[in-house]
């Protein structure tokens, strides 16, 4: 192979190399805003204003600390995680999606506790229309963003 093509190839390379870079970066930072939203969004219990007595040591934030990121196969459990700042599912939720690669064909957000499906469809005053469909309404605008270096 003569030097020009050897040069030639190795601009490809180097070429294909960094749209895979950039498409993981605008993936990975657009997955981090629609996590900001789902977490920003899940409802945390306040049980002064509910009509039914909360259990008893109730500690609200449970929902909140139950969004799990996870590639190609959604998570099936729940987690015990009680976070009413959403912080430490944000951190552990941008640790995750950090190891995203340009070979993975899908990212879930998921909630699996059992009355996640009651909160997403209005169980909630603070969430009346969902965390989720919300969510998915500005999943556009993000990864434009994040397309454009925001």
């Amino acid at each position: 192979m003569s030097n020009n093509s050897t040069n030639f190839l190795q601009s490809i390379n180097a070429f294909v190399d960094k749209a895979k870079a950039n498409s993981e970066l605008i993936v990975k930072k657009g997955c981090i805003n629609v996590l900001q939203d789902i977490i920003r969004m899940s409802p945390v219990g306040q049980p002064a204003i509910w009509k039914s007595k909360p259990p008893k040591n109730y500690s609200g934030g449970l929902f909140r600390g139950n969004w799990q990121i996870s590639f190609d196969i959604p998570v099936t459990n729940a987690i015990d995680r009680i976070d009413p700042t959403g912080m430490d599912t944000l951190k552990d939720g941008i640790e995750q999606i950090g190891r995203y690669t340009y070979g993975v064909k899908s990212v879930y957000f998921t909630n699996n506790l059992p009355y996640s499906v009651r909160l997403e469809f209005g169980h909630s005053k603070q969430a009346p229309n969902g965390i989720v469909r919300i969510a998915a309404l500005n999943t556009q605008a993000h990864f434009d963003n994040a397309a454009k270096g925001g």
